[in-house]
């Protein structure tokens, strides 16, 4: 084949490529154009509890600032192109350009914040806005929209997601955002903020630990006893379909009647509020995800390969620990991920009932009307939520089968 064949064989497999290579992209630029254009990127109030005022992006950056996300702006929009970077290529692009834009989002904020303090008075507060917060949602879903079509493997994910936590944890460790009115508050509240991370934690193990020990054992009771399998998942869906401050609720009078009758379990702890209810009613919405994925999961365990082991001898036993729990791990951990996330959540509102946790910053700032105090609370939230999602999505990929991954 001669050179100008080559050349214009790729000259036209360039023209047949679509005007926008990458729709989901595209549609994140427009949202982030919008959000520039409509919202405000920070606010500064007078003090923690006054409405501030709105201060726009093109009001808050530097001019270099500016060209930089206007620079990184464009190599997206190339990126969602079909032309002339190719599908994979445009995907890297994208990868590369989506921390970049993240530092530079807290570099510009954080460094308005101190220009902005420097005249203010001490009780002067600058707070990110919608916009902030939309261009920061839009460079995360950036990088995952380009992780996905890439397609790889558990290191190079593994070693993106180290340095994006390496980033916004320099940037938090280092004097760039102390100027935020989060980070006051963060302040204002560091000793207590070890505390309720570690109450947080405590209900999320307490009511997972529980869950595991009664779940299992119940998603194979189903997969043994069929008849059993209905009235078992009917139970289970009526308890997931309760509100959870109903549970909470309902849970007080029984467990405080429990504790005046049987002092010593008053002395451990147990009563109407704090701990106890918080985590039996997270165990209550625990058990159906992991009985549902367990059953899922043995249920999903081919018929030949049982027939296979029962050939060579095995007993119920060595079938169930070497051939179904094998097979039917990524379902069962699927089912674990839900309920790790779900428990996260929920457990917010167990602050409602005296268990603390990250919940109890929420409340309280939804008491003071103090959103940053609220912010508090609900970042660490979901940072935790995103992070136990990512690790069990790991373990996930690790339990399956050898070229299934």
């Amino acid at each position: 084949m001669s050179k100008v064949d080559t050349r214009s064989d790729r000259a036209l497999r360039t023209s047949s490529r679509p005007i926008v290579g990458n729709r989901v992209l595209l549609t994140l630029l427009i949202i982030a154009l919008a959000s520039v254009a409509f919202l405000p990127f920070a606010t500064l109030s007078p003090n923690r509890l006054v409405s501030g005022q709105a201060v726009m992006l093109w009001q808050a950056c530097r001019p270099w600032q500016w060209i930089a996300l206007a620079a990184l702006g464009a190599l997206l929009l190339v990126s969602a192109a079909g032309r002339p970077l190719a599908a994979r290529p445009a995907c890297r692009v994208a990868l590369l350009t989506s921390l970049p834009l993240i530092a530079l989002l807290l570099i510009s904020l954080g460094d308005y914040a101190h220009r902005a303090l420097s005249d203010a008075s001490p009780a002067a507060r600058v707070s990110q806005s919608a916009s902030f917060w939309v261009l920061l949602f839009v460079g995360a879903l950036v990088a995952v929209d380009a992780l996905q079509r890439l397609r790889l493997g558990l290191v190079p994910r593994l070693g993106f997601a180290l340095v994006a936590v390496v980033l916004v944890a320099v940037c938090l460790a280092s004097d760039l955002l102390s100027g935020l009115s989060i980070m006051r508050e963060f302040a204002n509240q560091r000793a207590n903020f070890l505390d309720q991370l570690v109450r947080h934690l405590v209900l999320v193990a307490g009511a997972l630990i529980p869950a595991l020990l009664v779940g299992l054992p119940l998603g194979l009771l189903a997969r043994r006893r069929e008849a059993w399998r209905s009235g078992l998942f009917s139970v289970l869906n009526v308890f997931q379909t309760l509100p959870s401050i109903a549970v909470f609720g309902l849970l007080i009078a029984p467990l405080a009647a429990l504790a005046r009758a049987v002092p010593w379990l008053a002395e451990l702890g147990i009563g109407g509020i704090g701990l106890a209810p918080a985590i039996i009613a997270l165990v209550i919405y625990s058990l159906l995800p992991i009985v549902r994925n367990t059953y899922a999961g043995l249920a999903g365990v081919p018929a030949g390969t049982l027939e296979a082991a029962r050939g060579m001898g095995m007993t119920p036993t060595q079938i169930l620990w070497r051939v179904e729990v094998p097979l039917a791990l990524p379902v069962i951990l699927s089912g674990l991920r839900i309920v790790t996330v779900q428990a996260i959540g929920l457990a917010v509102v167990a602050a409602l009932i005296g268990a603390g946790g990250f919940g109890a910053f929420i409340f309280q700032g939804l008491g003071q009307y103090a959103i940053d105090l609220v912010l508090l609370g609900a970042i660490p939230t979901i940072v935790m939520a995103v992070i136990a999602d990512f690790i069990l999505q790991i373990l996930v990929s690790l339990s399956r089968p050898a070229g299934t991954r």
